[in-house]
């Protein structure tokens, strides 16, 4: 019998995840007004999760377990240590950045500037790439934005700079 590698593993697991996130929503309140159920946008997240998870499981499975002993080995000491999390903690620490700042920027312009320098720190700042960093920041950002504030009428947070309203 053949070793499944840790992204089946992993795929199984997010599969599992997403039903047992399913059969939950079934839990969710249902009231006697309105035509959209308040279950409806948790189980169709769900549903694309669930897809997702299920092509990354066929995915892993057509590669099979020799992708494991590819691992990266990382080298002795703090640099080592670093070299091998550097993205990861570049993530958090932009991340936490963003959090930050977002009484004063809000949640346009800091997500923008964070997807911006995100992209560019895990990316490279060479040739184009600045400017498709900046077009997928924009894009992304202010689609998101766009869709929560018009589409759903949320409010996200404005911040001190810019106030559309």
């Amino acid at each position: 019998m053949e070793r499944l590698n840790r992204d089946a593993i992993v795929a199984v697991v997010l599969l599992l995840v997403c039903g047992i996130f399913f059969w939950a929503s079934f839990d969710i309140r249902q009231p006697d007004y309105g035509t959209l159920m308040p279950s409806t946008w948790p189980r169709l997240i769900i549903a694309l999760l669930a897809i997702l998870s299920l092509i990354y499981l066929v995915q892993s499975l057509r590669r099979g377990a020799a992708t494991d002993e590819k691992r990266v080995v990382r080298a002795p000491g703090l640099r080592g240590w670093y070299a091998y999390w550097r993205n990861p903690i570049w993530c958090f620490v932009l991340f936490f950045a963003y959090l930050a700042t977002m009484p004063v920027l809000g949640m346009l312009i800091g997500g923008i500037a964070f997807v911006f320098v995100l992209l560019g720190v895990l990316g490279g700042w060479n040739g184009s790439k600045p400017l498709l960093h900046a077009c997928i920041a924009l894009v992304t950002v202010g689609g998101m934005w766009s869709l929560f504030t018009f589409g759903l009428d949320v409010f996200l947070p404005r911040g001190m700079i810019f106030n559309p309203f």
